[in-house]
């Protein structure tokens, strides 16, 4: 028996009444899946966003002084 004939089993037990609300789950179900984006097709920029990154207060400030080894990110 197929994952769909189960749920088809299923859905045949729920009343009259009661179809109305499964049929708004189920649609909003689908189009939250419809609308996502695979993993491998999501740009570099959205990866980009989800980094996370931790450093000094003044980091982002000072981060030519960081790079060029002026200042230390172990506070040398």
């Amino acid at each position: 028996m197929t994952i769909k004939q189960l749920i088809y089993d299923e859905i045949s037990k729920i009343s009259e009444e009661n179809l109305e609300d499964l049929y708004e789950i189920v649609k909003r179900f689908a189009q939250e899946k419809t609308t996502e984006k695979p993993p491998e097709k999501i740009g570099a920029l959205a990866k980009l966003k989800r980094v996370k990154i931790q450093g000094p207060v003044d980091f982002a400030a000072n981060l030519d002084l960081y790079l060029n080894g002026e200042k230390s990110v172990d506070g040398d």
